[in-house]
C-alpha cells in the first residue's frame, strides 16, 4: 500500500466510525516489565487515553483487539470507557469482524493501528490503516499513515485527531 496524499487521508478519515487499536506497541511503548512473580506491568500514556475519552465523547467508537491477556490493560480500558475488547487473541481478524459486524459497519468506516505482524490482515482490510513511527517494516509497507510518535508515546492522540479532524469534530 503506498501512503495517501492529504487530500485522499482526509477523505478516507472522514468515513471512519470506529477506530481498532493493539495494545503491545501502539497504546504501549511495547516494553513489557516481568516482576519477581512473573506479574507484567505496562506503561500507558496520558495523552492517548484522554484521547480515546475525547474521541467516545465525539461519538467516535474505540475497539481494542491484542494478542496478550492482560487484566491491567482490561481494567484500564473499560475505566477510559471502550466496551469493544478482545484481548489474548492470536488471529485477529475474526475479532475484528465480530465487532465490525455488531457495530453494524463496513471495512471502508474502519481504521486500524496497529504496529506488527499479527495487525497486517486488519491493515489490508480496514478504510484506513494506520501504524506507529517505530512499528515493524511489515506494518509500514501496509499503512496508509504513519505517526510521528512511536507507539505509547502519543501514536494514539495523533490518530484520534487526525480522525476527529477531518471529520470536523475536534475541539479547538
Amino acid at each position: 500500500m503506498a501512503r495517501l496524499d492529504d487530500d485522499q487521508l482526509a477523505a478516507r478519515a472522514r468515513q471512519i466510525r470506529c477506530l481498532f487499536l493493539d495494545i503491545d506497541g501502539v497504546l504501549t511503548d511495547g516494553l513489557l516489565y516481568i516482576g519477581p512473580n512473573g506479574e507484567e506491568t505496562k506503561t500507558n500514556f496520558v495523552r492517548d487515553g484522554y484521547g480515546i475519552k475525547l474521541a467516545l465523547r465525539q461519538g467516535l467508537q474505540i475497539a481494542v483487539i491484542s494478542g496478550r491477556p492482560s487484566a491491567s490493560m482490561q481494567r484500564r480500558l473499560e475505566w477510559l470507557g471502550i466496551r469493544h475488547i478482545a484481548l489474548d487473541t492470536q488471529d485477529k481478524e475474526p475479532a475484528y469482524l465480530r465487532m465490525r459486524d455488531a457495530l453494524g459497519l463496513a471495512d471502508a468506516q474502519c481504521a486500524h493501528l496497529g504496529d506488527d505482524v499479527p495487525d497486517l490482515p486488519l491493515l489490508r482490510r480496514v478504510g484506513l490503516a494506520m501504524t506507529v513511527a517505530d512499528a515493524h517494516d511489515s506494518a509500514l509497507a501496509c499503512a496508509h499513515w504513519v505517526s510521528r510518535s512511536a507507539g505509547g508515546r502519543g501514536a494514539v492522540r495523533e490518530a484520534i485527531d487526525l480522525i476527529l479532524g477531518a471529520q470536523g469534530r475536534l475541539p479547538a
